[in-house]
């Protein structure tokens, strides 16, 4: 299995990642031992994940939501579909 997982860092902002690990990279996020950018938010939460049975797959995902708007990811991390549509409406338009 592979992971894309979003955190919600002590400053407010989103980090989205991806691994074959969760458990041991969050923990690596929360120890300092993360990305860099994560290193200098701590702590972080973990408000959303999604699962794959490839790691490609799981990086691919991550890469499509690191270039979507805070509004967006937070909408996403809620379940909140209606916004998610509405976000990418907009965008289009």
């Amino acid at each position: 299995m592979a992971y894309m997982y979003m955190l919600r860092c002590a400053d407010g902002t989103t980090y989205v990642g991806s691994t074959v690990d969760l458990e041991r990279r969050i923990a690596q996020h929360q120890a300092g031992e993360g990305a860099e950018y994560t290193r200098r938010r701590r702590p972080v939460e973990l408000i959303h994940v999604e699962e794959y049975a490839r790691l490609d797959d799981a990086f691919r995902r991550e890469k499509q939501v690191q270039n979507w708007g805070r509004a967006k990811r937070l909408a996403l991390a809620r379940g909140d579909h209606e916004t998610l549509a509405s976000a990418s409406r907009k965008r289009w338009t």
